[in-house]
């Protein structure tokens, strides 16, 4: 029987989201990007790492897709191989495929990634700091683009710059895009990014941690921000966070990894409202809340695993509370439950029909 506690958990989360209806109809039929049972292996000399074991998602036109998990989990080695940015060696692809509009990335040649990459797909990196060069102003790092990929003039190029500051919400447009990284602040510079990013009008957006070291009024700002240009431009975005609570009212989709693996996808309402793996519930119950004021976060007990000794049948179960024998023993499945969401666990249907 569910305790009060989770009901009252799960009302909070529900009434906070609705789920998204932006979706187009088509979005499933024709995805955008299809990511299939991709492998990837870091090769030291300490031993392999297996960062990546079988990583299946789909992102069609439109569609929000939030990507979520601990540090470590394989999120952002997942971004990177779909990017052809993977750091080759140590990173080693060993089995798997990524398509995007039906062609296959990871057999393109370099030249092909290098003409998809700011057209068609484009990335926002955690440390806007770090990716934006502080020899060269902003404007000058995002007119570069346009003059080397559109041809534009430099005057017109600039004017563009000003344009794509100006949507990103950052005032003064004209004047700041003169001005160097280090005199932006930390919500200012990940939006001047996020102008980099979209200047090529890519059809995919893959955002790592768009948020981080920000604080939580300027979060909400550039989740609302990203949100909206999804919606004008009609994009497929990826939002890759540790957060729950960043992505709720933004996602149309959730993919929980762990351990290299991806132990639950489903519809974010269906997620907030019902988690079908144990390593879910314990995120959910690591989120801040109002009607909690005073009680201690719950925290998910123990560190996720080495990767060069993840331990045998389910990766989580050192640290899951709902572990039996069998978790120790055997890989749990995938498991389809209402509605096509999966579950990597062995008692999926149970925490699902709350039992």
């Amino acid at each position: 029987m569910r305790s009060t506690r989770s009901r009252s958990r799960r009302t909070a989360l529900s009434t906070a989201h609705e789920a998204p209806a932006h979706v187009p109809n088509d979005a499933a039929a024709s995805p955008l990007l299809e990511v299939d049972d991709l492998h990837v292996e870091f090769r030291t000399r300490d031993g392999v790492a297996k960062v990546l074991n079988g990583v299946d998602y789909r992102v069609g036109p439109g569609e929000t897709l939030a990507v979520l998990g601990e540090s470590g989990s394989g999120k952002s080695v997942t971004a990177q191989t779909v990017m052809g940015i993977l750091d080759v060696p140590p990173g080693v692809i060993t089995g798997g495929s990524v398509r995007f509009n039906g062609e296959d990335l990871l057999s393109a040649g370099e030249s092909r990634r290098r003409e998809l990459r700011g057209e068609s797909l484009s990335m926002i990196f955690q440390d806007a700091l770090s990716a934006l060069n502080p020899v060269y102003t902003v404007g000058f790092q995002i007119a570069e683009q346009l003059r080397l990929r559109r041809g534009l003039s430099r005057k017109d190029a600039t004017a563009r710059a000003v344009e794509l500051l100006d949507q990103v919400q950052i005032p003064n447009a004209k004047q700041r895009v003169q001005e160097y990284p280090h005199q932006f602040s930390g919500g200012m510079r990940q939006r001047a990014m996020i102008a980099m990013s979209l200047a090529l009008d890519p059809d995919l957006l893959i955002a790592d941690e768009p948020t981080t070291a920000l604080d939580v009024t300027v979060q909400a700002q550039i989740m609302d921000l990203l949100d909206e240009l999804r919606r004008d431009r009609g994009m497929g975005l990826i939002l890759i966070t540790h957060d729950l609570g960043v992505v709720a009212e933004v996602a149309d989709r959730i993919v929980v990894m762990y351990a290299g693996r991806i132990v639950e996808s489903a519809g974010a309402h269906e997620l907030y409202r019902e988690p079908g793996h144990p390593y879910t519930e314990g995120l959910m119950r690591s989120i801040p809340r109002l009607d909690l004021k005073g009680h201690d976060l719950e925290t998910i007990k123990g560190l996720p695993p080495n990767l060069m000794a993840v331990p045998p049948g389910c990766p989580f179960h050192p640290r899951c509370p709902r572990a039996e024998h069998v978790c120790a023993e055997q890989v749990p499945d995938d498991h389809v439950l209402v509605g096509g969401r999966t579950s990597a666990c062995h008692f999926a249907e149970e925490l699902i029909s709350g039992e």
